[in-house]
């Protein structure tokens, strides 16, 4: 959530941002709201000021009845004093409503488009798209065959977008959570499982929507509770209403968990398989920082991400995200697309992972503080989050870019000793 007083010293600027981000927002109905909110505040002051005169002088009545009379010229002013608090709340309820539409500022460098075809390639990753002698099967082929996955399993037991992993698909998801686990540890991360639920209030902090029509959040009935879809929701929780040290930061976790999706308005070829499924495993990273430290932690999430999926092996681009297709919080978001060789004709790049720095945005809903040695007073921290391993992607990107003409998959070396096989080979069947 922006400052509400930059909002209002900067108007304008906030609206430009608005627009090249595709966020319709009445920013003069808030200015307007604000104006009467103030307005009121001090209605309520000259108010209490004038109930509290009444109080004091009634001691000084030099008469039973002028006693009573202020006291009844007291009860009044009260009265009016509690209708005008209830104004004032109303039109600060109002203005938050306002207020939380309104996204984070952007990264100047951002490229500025509508959706994601403004987008830009930044770079590359280390491995090329591979060349195959035969036309290259997409992964649910692939998973089938060698008895990796079981989608109608799970389609019976829960639901369309809910799948079984079976047999080497197993070791995969686990050697791919230990694979990126070591990789952060080496860079400081601490490694923690979160919780698969979270307080409402949480949610709404990290920036989901928990209800309504358009939420990709699974709520539970009765309760203030939900599902997480990421443990970004989690680990930016963590610290919730506390005050942190400057010398602590940055503090960089690591968190393991399932992940929960509503995918509701998702169509097309892209829900085939594991691409756009309802729950899934992800190792997320999550940093909080100073202001001074966040752009540099930015690219080092970035980084890390990209030596991940180097040492898959995995060809990938990084795109820095077009601010039309910027979420609420995200100051500016790189996203990790690797080349899926079965999806469409010939081959497409699929999103795998993507880093975002959301600046003081989540810290001020979540009341995140800092504060420096020998100061007074206190200052939001930055918090950024960054993908390290999606596991159902990065499992259509090992199947696919690994297939070989045998129908086997070849392991990545870097999975090998805990997967235990350097390569899947499809079953023999019976009958």
């Amino acid at each position: 959530m922006l400052d509400r007083k930059y909002i209002l010293d900067h108007a304008a600027h906030v609206q430009a941002n608005c627009t090249a981000r595709g966020v319709t927002v009445d920013l003069a109905e808030l200015v307007a709201l604000e104006q009467q909110r103030r307005s009121k505040l001090q209605e309520v002051q000259e108010l209490n000021r004038q109930a509290n005169d009444v109080a004091k002088s009634i001691a000084q009545a030099k008469s039973p009845e002028e006693r009573e009379e202020r006291k009844g010229t007291g009860r009044a002013l009260r009265e009016q004093k509690e209708q005008a608090e209830h104004e004032h709340d109303r039109f600060e309820q109002q203005i938050l409503q306002i207020q939380q539409l309104i996204p984070n500022l952007t990264h100047p460098d951002a490229p500025v488009g509508t959706d994601e075809t403004a987008s830009q390639e930044l770079r590359r990753g280390q491995h090329a798209p591979p060349t195959f002698g035969f036309p290259p099967a997409d992964h649910v082929t692939l998973a089938e065959r060698l008895q990796l996955l079981d989608l109608e399993g799970g389609a019976r037991t829960t639901g369309h977008g809910f799948y079984f992993l079976k047999n080497e698909a197993v070791l995969l998801e686990l050697a791919l959570q230990r694979y990126a686990l070591d990789v952060l540890l080496r860079e400081g991360f601490v490694p923690i499982t979160t919780p698969d639920l979270a307080r409402n209030e949480v949610l709404e902090g990290i920036g989901f929507l928990p209800r309504g029509p358009e939420t990709q959040i699974y709520s539970i009935d009765n309760s203030d509770l939900s599902l997480i879809a990421t443990a970004e929701i989690t680990l930016g929780g963590l610290y919730a209403g506390l005050v942190l040290e400057a010398d602590e930061l940055p503090i960089k976790l690591c968190g393991i968990s399932h992940c929960f999706r509503t995918e509701a308005g998702a169509h097309g070829r892209s829900t085939r398989g594991l691409y756009r499924v309802h729950q899934f495993t992800k190792v997320e990273m999550f940093a909080f920082t100073t202001p001074e430290q966040s752009d540099a932690m930015h690219q080092q999430l970035c980084d890390l991400e990209c030596r991940i999926f180097d040492g898959l092996g995995i060809p990938y681009r990084v795109i820095d995200t077009a601010t039309g297709d910027l979420g609420g919080p995200a100051y500016r978001k790189f996203d990790l697309e690797a080349w899926m060789p079965g999806r469409g004709e010939g081959g497409e790049w699929g999103e795998i992972t993507s880093t975002s720095n959301c600046t003081d945005y989540q810290a001020r809903r979540l009341q995140v503080r800092y504060k420096n040695k020998g100061e007074k007073g206190t200052h939001f921290v930055h918090t950024l989050n960054g993908t390290a391993v999606a596991i159902s992607r990065a499992l259509i990107a090992i199947l696919e870019n690994y297939q070989q003409a045998d129908g086997s998959v070849v392991v990545p070396e870097v999975l090998r000793a805990w997967a235990g096989t350097d390569r899947i080979i499809p079953r023999k069947t019976t009958g």
